[in-house]
């Protein structure tokens, strides 16, 4: 085994700490994980003490969520500012989604809870982004949608709200299996794992300011720290909470589907896979920190699913089957997701990897890359510096 290239201390063991560790692996640095909730069976974890672990109550599928078209006029720095976070966006979930089709290629597909299925979309009020997405378009470089794409004709829409759809290739996990495929990579290859709480990035530093033993093991100093805490470590004003209510049902469904309405709500599925049943969603709520379920919303979201895909009602139900009520925290931030590195004053380098709201899985392997390409840029400045 050649050298390692340094210590890295993540923190957090969501879907993007986890990612992220696994990657740095992959690139020859000794990982360690420090996290106060690590994975574990969807049914053990408990949805009131563990509301702010957002990764098992995740949808965990992928969206394409195209970047506008070229613009015939030039746009205003707002738009050049949100057309780039799409672009960023964009090019992060097809990182993703060639990191699946790896895992699948490898055989690990099962394993790690991941399937591969026909994604719909139905929009009500559609923007340009979407109705200039020809198949021509999605296959292009500017795109790039790999495998199969086809824009719906308005018989196969389910109402006459619906004004634009289309159909492509994607992939869901199941969230808990799939983290927790994740964190057994990250131990095969040599991780440390800690279930432990910190509350800054000074704090890290400080714990392996020099090498420490643990469990029989010599843990390195620390290099740099990633911060992948999801919300990050309470001093980042532009970070919130939005809630999330879903429904797990019996039914099992052959796509999941996405419906955008015109009032800005969502109706949507996401399927578990391994006869798991299917997660029926889902509400947005920016800044709500109620941890309880709503049985009107749950019965709203239900009825809306039922009347946008009623083939998920076979064998002559005309229900579906609530298991359990998911109430979730996304760790929203204006902006969008924080990727960058930092010098903190007194502590080291810290790569900032949070934020990502309800697309921490669609994105993971793309903001996986970017921490170590983070991580590598600034090592490598810090060591010829020292020359």
């Amino acid at each position: 085994m050649s050298e390692s290239k340094g210590h890295v201390v993540v923190i957090g063991a969501g879907v993007i700490g986890l990612s992220s560790a696994l990657a740095l692996l992959e690139a020859n640095y000794t990982t360690t994980i420090l996290a106060k909730d690590l994975p574990a069976p969807f049914e053990s974890i408990d949805p009131r003490s563990q509301i702010n672990f957002t990764s098992p109550w995740g949808g965990a599928h992928n969206r394409w969520v195209p970047p506008f078209p070229p613009p015939s006029t030039p746009l205003t720095p707002t738009q050049q500012d949100e057309h780039a976070l799409r672009a960023r966006e964009h090019a992060f979930s097809l990182s993703t989604f060639h990191r699946m089709k790896l895992f699948q290629t490898q055989g690990q597909d099962q394993q790690a809870g991941i399937t591969f299925l026909k994604g719909i979309e139905y929009l009500e009020s559609p923007g340009p982004e979407y109705t200039s997405l020809t198949p021509q378009r999605a296959s292009s470089p500017e795109l790039g949608l790999p495998g199969h794409f086809r824009v719906l004709e308005p018989h196969e829409f389910p109402d006459n709200k619906i004004q634009w759809g289309c159909e492509y290739d994607t992939w869901c996990v199941n969230p808990m299996q799939y983290c927790l495929f994740l964190l057994g990579q990250i131990i095969a290859r040599g991780g440390k794992v800690f279930k432990r709480e910190v509350r800054s990035v000074g704090e890290v530093f400080q714990l392996f300011s020099d090498a420490v033993q643990e469990f029989g093991a010599t843990v390195p100093r620390a290099d740099a720290v990633v911060n992948a805490t999801g919300v990050g470590l309470g001093d980042d004003e532009m970070v919130f909470p939005t809630r999330g209510q879903t429904c797990l049902v019996q039914e099992p469904c052959d796509v999941t589907v996405t419906r955008q309405n015109a009032d800005g709500t969502w109706t949507f599925c996401v399927p578990r896979g391994f006869k798991a049943g299917t997660i029926i969603g889902g509400t947005k709520e920016p800044d709500n920190w109620d941890p309880k379920p709503d049985l009107e919303v749950r019965e709203r979201l239900l009825r809306g699913f039922e009347g946008t895909y009623p083939r998920i009602l076979a064998d002559g139900k005309t229900r579906l089957t609530p298991v359990r009520d998911i109430v979730g925290r996304r760790p929203t931030r204006k902006g969008g997701l924080r990727l960058e590195g930092e010098v903190v004053d007194g502590a080291g380098f810290v790569m900032h990897a949070y934020g990502l709201g309800g697309r921490g899985y669609e994105l993971s392997w793309g903001v996986a890359e970017g921490v170590v390409e983070g991580i590598k840029g600034h090592l490598e400045k810090e060591r010829g510096s020292r020359l």
